[in-house]
């Protein structure tokens, strides 16, 4: 049986992907998921062996998350510029760079309850009952949240009249 240290290194690759969708920059997705590992590894004691790390991992991340979000909501935005120049190399066909980017930006409209629970259930592969436990709240709600962001994404995707500000339809 891997030891606890092991198992958390596993899931350093989920916890990146998951970061790097939630807060939609490199430098601080890569920031999230070290605090995250920090508070984790400090505190590993307290994780009850046969449990599911991930959804412990993910707790915590999404502690963290909180937490600096709190910090940061009366805080300037600022643009990072290697986010720049690695978002201009994609290799992908400028269609295909319109798109992602205008699916990146309507996931940033959606409520950050709503974002949470899409990018966990739809890229990470949880289970309702895991978000539930990882966002500390009812099963019921994680099934409305993913509905109410489900809906709106669609409805963007869907109906090109009525997008968010600053996006274009590509056909």
């Amino acid at each position: 049986m891997p030891e606890p240290i092991e198992k958390v290194i596993s899931h350093i690759p989920r916890l990146r992907r998951y970061a790097r969708a939630l807060v939609g920059d490199t430098n601080k997705a890569d920031d999230l998921v070290q605090d995250c590992l920090t508070r984790a590894l400090s505190r590993l004691g307290l994780w009850r062996a046969g449990s599911d790390m991930r959804a412990w991992l993910f707790t915590i991340m999404h502690n963290v998350y909180v937490n600096d979000f709190r910090k940061q909501q009366n805080k300037p935005p600022c643009l990072s510029l290697h986010d720049v120049a690695e978002q201009s190399q994609i290799g992908a066909s400028p269609d295909e760079a319109l798109k992602l980017s205008d699916l990146e930006t309507i996931l940033r409209t959606l409520p950050v309850n709503q974002l949470e629970v899409v990018l966990m259930i739809g890229l990470e592969g949880l289970s309702y009952q895991q978000v539930a436990g990882v966002l500390n709240i009812p099963v019921g709600t994680v099934m409305s949240r993913l509905h109410r962001g489900r809906n709106q994404l669609r409805s963007w995707l869907t109906d090109k009249t009525d997008l968010p500000s600053g996006l274009r339809s590509v056909k």
